[in-house]
C-alpha cells in the first residue's frame, strides 16, 4: 500500500472504532469527553489524483542529423542513402578553374561531419557544366561514385581496387603550358560516363563518346585541368588512404550556386 494513503485509512479506522472504545475507556473518560484529534492528512499525489487534468510533458526533441553545408535539396537527394563518405568539390564560380576539396563522413545519429580542412584544388579551365561533352574543358556537375583507383606509383595504402602501371604516364603540357609529368602518379576515377569496377584506364563510355569521359581526381600540375579535379600529391595520398568502398564514397562536385540547388 502506498505510504501516502496509510494516514487516511488509519484516520478512518479511528473514527469507526471511537463509539466502541468509548464505552470501555480504560482511563474512565466519559462519552463526549475530550479526545485527541486525529492527525492531519496530507495528500501529495498532485492534481490528477483529484480529477484535474495533468499537464502533458513533451518528450525531448530528437537532434536533427547534420547536413553538408551549402548543398541544396536537389543535390542532397542525389547522394545515396547508404553513402557514408563524401568528397565535396566547391567551385569558386561557374566559370572558375579553382575550387576547394573537403572530406565528410556520415554518422548514424550525428549526420554528416567534416573530417578535413578544405584543400585547394583545380577543375576544368572553363569552369563547370551540367551537360559535359567531349573537349568542352569544363568539369561535370553532379554526384558520382568513387570506386576505382590507380597510378604510376605503387599503391599508397588505399582500400579501393588499385591499378598500377605505365599506362598512367603523363606527358605533354597543360593549358597554361605547365608540364603534366607526374599528374597521374595517383588517380581516382570519377564515375562519370564510365563503367564502375574497372581500371581508370578503361575507356568504355556508357553515354557515348560525345559525352566525354576520363574524368579523374589526380595530382595537381599547377594549373587548371581539361575537366578533372586535381590535388597536391600529399592530399592525393591522404584521399586514397581515407576512401573505403564499404562506405560507398561519392564525390559531390560543382560551382557553389549549382550545389545549392
Amino acid at each position: 500500500m502506498p505510504a501516502s494513503r496509510r494516514p487516511r485509512l488509519l484516520a478512518a479506522a479511528t473514527l469507526l472504532l471511537l463509539p466502541l472504545t468509548a464505552c470501555a475507556d480504560p482511563t474512565g473518560a466519559r462519552e463526549g469527553g475530550p479526545r485527541t484529534a486525529p492527525p492531519a492528512v496530507r495528500d501529495d499525489r498532485g492534481p490528477a489524483a483529484h480529477g484535474a487534468p495533468a499537464t502533458p510533458v513533451a518528450p525531448p526533441a530528437a537532434p536533427v542529423p547534420a547536413r553538408i553545408p551549402g548543398l541544396g535539396p536537389e543535390t542532397r537527394a542525389a547522394i545515396p542513402r547508404d553513402s557514408r563518405q563524401a568528397v565535396v568539390v566547391r567551385g569558386d564560380a561557374p566559370d572558375s578553374d579553382t575550387s576547394t576539396f573537403t572530406l565528410y563522413e556520415r554518422h548514424p545519429t550525428e549526420g554528416w561531419q567534416q573530417v578535413s580542412d578544405p584543400w585547394p584544388a583545380h577543375n576544368g579551365v572553363k569552369g563547370w557544366t551540367g551537360h559535359h561533352v567531349q573537349d568542352d574543358l569544363r568539369s561535370p556537375i553532379g554526384v558520382f561514385g568513387l570506386t576505382d583507383a590507380g597510378g604510376l606509383l605503387p599503391d599508397p595504402g588505399t582500400k579501393l581496387p588499385y591499378d598500377q602501371g605505365d599506362g598512367f604516364t603523363a606527358t605533354g603540357t597543360g593549358t597554361m603550358g605547365e608540364p603534366l609529368a607526374g599528374s597521374f602518379d595517383y588517380v581516382v576515377a570519377i564515375n562519370y560516363n564510365r563503367r564502375p569496377g574497372t581500371t581508370p584506364l578503361d575507356w568504355t563510355r556508357p553515354l557515348g563518346e560525345h559525352r566525354g569521359g576520363g574524368i579523374w581526381i589526380h595530382v595537381d600540375h599547377d594549373g587548371p585541368t581539361q575537366g578533372c579535379v586535381s590535388l597536391t600529391k600529399p592530399h592525393m595520398r591522404e584521399l586514397l588512404q581515407w576512401l573505403d568502398p564499404a562506405h560507398r564514397p561519392v564525390i559531390v562536385m560543382g560551382d557553389v550556386t549549382s550545389l545549392g540547388r
